[in-house]
This record gives structure tokens, C-alpha cells and sequence, in this order.
């Protein structure tokens, strides 16, 4: 188990994945959080993220562009002390994830917004977003098998702290009475 590791997952696209992380980035930004995203589509890359890695099968890059609307940059407003993007094909997933992990100093609360990473590495917490959209929905059942606990976007309104600790180098829900 890597006891500083957060993990979303989404029930489908638009569940709030990202909003999550920013929720919980501006709960610990105090903490100095790192948040990672990791997508398997390699689209073109965007202005200000810079190549910390580019080995066959993935490609990672550090943000450092607050002013767009893709997820890293809001990530990275919301007061992440840094931001990491990977585009990997899945079978080099966990090549792409130690190689972030490189640049991280050991202890630090990390959220990565990344699916598949539950299928190669066991997370502190793993958060499942349950999309209210019923059409474009995926098929994530084998992450509801993990330990988990699952929140919606509309529990993510107001300002209210979200039952989310991170103590001890280690992340915990109080979802479930914790």
C-alpha cells in the first residue's frame, strides 16, 4: 500500500473527477500536495507543460500553466505545489507512475486522478466519482470490488470540508465513520 497516495476513478465521464481533486488540493494545499493526472489519449500537448520524462510507451510533464481550462491547470490554481500529466498506454502505466513518483518528495499527499492506476498499485484512499449521466457511462466494476468510498459532484457544493484527513502520511475517509 502507498499509504500518501489518493486515487480517483469515475463511474463516466463529467463525474467530477477533477473537481474532486481540486476540492481536496485546496483542503491540503497547506500540506504542499502534489496532484497527478495520468490519461491513456495522447493528445497534442498544451502550452506550459514542460517534459520531466519521455520513454517509449509514455511521456510526463510537469504544469506550470494556471490560465487554461484543462484539468492540470485547474489543479494547479486551486494551489497544488505541483501538478504532473502523463499520457501512457496502460501496459507502461506503472513505468510512468514511478517515474513521477521520482520527482516527489517521499511522505507527501499525492492525488492522481487516474482510473487504471488502482489495477497496478494499492492507494491510501481510493475515491469513486458516481456520474449522475447514465449515457456515457464506463464499466469500472473492478475498482468497486477495491476498498473505496464514493462520493457525487453534487456532494462536492458549498464550502463545506470534505470528510477527508490526511494524518500521519497516510489518507483517510471519515465517510464511514472512520
Amino acid at each position: 500500500m502507498i499509504p500518501n497516495l489518493l486515487i480517483i476513478a469515475g463511474t463516466g465521464n463529467k463525474s467530477g473527477k477533477t473537481s474532486m481533486a481540486c476540492r481536496l488540493i485546496e483542503q491540503f494545499c497547506s500540506m504542499g500536495i502534489v496532484s497527478v493526472k495520468i490519461t491513456p489519449h495522447f493528445h497534442e500537448t498544451t502550452p506550459g507543460l514542460v517534459p520531466v520524462a519521455e520513454k517509449k510507451g509514455f511521456s510526463v510533464y510537469r504544469e506550470t500553466n494556471k490560465e487554461l481550462s484543462k484539468d492540470t491547470s485547474r489543479m494547479l490554481r486551486a494551489g497544488a505545489a505541483d501538478v504532473f500529466f502523463a499520457k501512457v498506454a496502460d501496459n507502461n502505466l506503472q513505468a510512468a507512475y514511478d517515474e513521477i513518483m521520482k520527482h516527489i518528495k517521499q511522505g507527501t499527499p499525492v492525488v492522481c486522478e487516474s482510473p487504471a492506476l488502482a489495477h497496478y498499485v494499492e492507494p491510501g484512499l481510493l475515491i469513486i466519482m458516481n456520474s449522475p449521466d447514465k449515457y456515457n457511462q464506463k464499466d469500472i466494476s473492478n475498482l468497486l470490488s477495491l476498498p473505496h468510498v464514493e462520493f457525487s459532484l453534487g456532494m462536492l457544493s458549498g464550502g463545506s470540508t470534505l470528510p477527508i484527513l490526511f494524518r500521519d502520511g497516510k489518507w483517510i475517509s471519515l465517510q464511514n465513520g472512520e
